[in-house]
């Protein structure tokens, strides 16, 4: 596989603290801004689309300081008619691994296609019924109806376990997708048990709203647990009687019992903001990113908030196969309002706000989607450049451009303080 040596893009340091940890520690973060090594994908109409994508989730190596790992979604995309255009059908999600070098140059090492168990590589198309759909409807850039995917992933997170292998969570199904070190599915956990592995994800996440899915994964330190975050609310019991807006969930799992845990999450923003990425401090502390869909430049939502699961309520009920969940008073939490809620004794986590990258580094970005805690209060940040394309409002891709600096979109990590 072939290196690419290149400065690193947009970082951004601030003082440090006397923490210890390895990911932190004789690395040199201070290179000038420069971008990630993205050629051209392909051409549509004149719109180069990037093989960028890198950033919709990242982890650091468990052992190695300074390597990384981040992942890309599906694939291009936009929206149109009742669904998407995927504007590259073979796409296959993919896992970059690169590190941080002596002379503070990102090295990329190498590439990690996805692939199904019997090791053909898997695409962004959506799950058929039944295996993760919520009616999706995929279509090609010339807006030919495309097919399915029994293995498809539109992966957002990814966690780089001690023994080599990955764990990625996905907006459909939603999915915990556990592949080996070569990208080959091992197990797949969701609320439908399918394809492999018998274990599960309780009944009332296959709820989730389209493209909503579990945006944010990580691992506890200690290695026994997972920890994933919806991105939005969930429409349990329907979507128009889900009011309650600012309610989301997060999900634990056992790695080796395979119980869960659910827990209540208050977001400050509304239904069109979302909960992305969760990154450890400790086996019940996390960080986590709300952000809206704006760029920073334009007043766009970009924090990141210091969480706690002890205290919080197991909202999980006494039936795993429930579509719908626990209730109070009849009602769906996510029919309920944070009085009722309070009312029945039920506590969301504990959060209190750690930065805001808006204000703190004057963050240009739409989709800020991957943080990776470093220890010593740092904070590494990755965004989503969508493969430097956006919807044009009529179905079809556009240059995606920063308003601020006039450029297209790309892959940028960030190292900034937190409180």
């Amino acid at each position: 596989m072939k290196k690419f040596l290149l400065p690193l893009f947009a970082l951004t340091v601030l003082a440090c603290n006397d923490d210890d940890n390895v990911n932190n520690q004789d690395i040199n973060y201070s290179k000038l801004p420069q971008e990630f090594p993205f050629s051209t994908l392909t051409t549509l109409n004149g719109i180069n689309v990037i093989n960028g994508g890198f950033g919709s989730g990242a982890t650091a190596h468990p052992t190695q300081k300074g390597e990384f790992y981040a992942i890309t979604d599906r694939g291009p995309n936009v929206a149109y008619s009742n669904g998407i255009k995927i504007l590259v059908p073979n796409f296959t999600p993919t896992i970059m691994h690169f590190k941080i070098n002596a002379d503070g140059n990102i090295e990329v090492i190498k590439y990690i296609k996805l692939k199904n168990p019997s090791g053909q590589p898997i695409t962004g198309l959506p799950n058929p019924v039944g295996m993760g759909s919520t009616g999706e409807i995929a279509y090609a850039a010339d807006g030919s109806v495309l097919g399915t995917d029994n293995y498809g992933l539109d992966s957002e997170s990814i966690v780089a376990a001690a023994d080599g292998t990955f764990w990625v969570s996905d907006e459909y199904g939603p999915h915990i997708v556990h592949y080996s070190a070569d990208g080959i599915e091992l197990e797949r956990i969701s609320p439908y048990g399918v394809n492999t592995g018998t274990r599960k994800l309780p009944a009332v996440f296959a709820k989730r709203r389209p493209n909503r899915g579990m945006e944010g994964m990580c691992m506890t330190p200690d290695g026994k647990m997972l920890v994933g975050t919806m991105q939005s609310t969930m429409y349990v019991p329907t979507k128009a009687l889900a009011t309650n807006t600012t309610l989301t969930r997060i999900v634990t799992f056992d790695l080796v019992s395979g119980q869960t845990k659910q827990y209540l999450y208050k977001q400050d923003g509304g239904a069109s903001d979302s909960v992305c990425d969760i990154t450890p401090i400790s086996n019940t502390e996390f960080l986590v990113i709300e952000r809206d869909g704006k760029f920073g430049s334009e007043g766009g939502l970009k924090k990141v908030y210091r969480i706690n699961l002890s205290g919080a309520s197991d909202v999980s009920g006494s039936d795993f196969t429930a579509v719908d969940g626990m209730k109070i008073n009849n009602k769906t939490l996510e029919q309920s309002t944070w009085d009722e809620i309070n009312a029945a004794g039920l506590k969301p986590v504990t959060k209190t706000l750690a930065v805001d990258l808006v204000s703190k580094i004057g963050y240009e970005h739409d989709k800020f989607e991957g943080i990776v805690y470093l220890g010593n209060n740092k904070l590494a940040v990755f965004n989503d450049d969508d493969f430097g394309v956006a919807d044009d409002g009529n179905g079809n891709p556009k240059t995606k451009i920063l308003p601020k600096t006039g450029k297209q979109d790309k892959g940028t990590m960030y190292i900034v303080d937190i409180q």
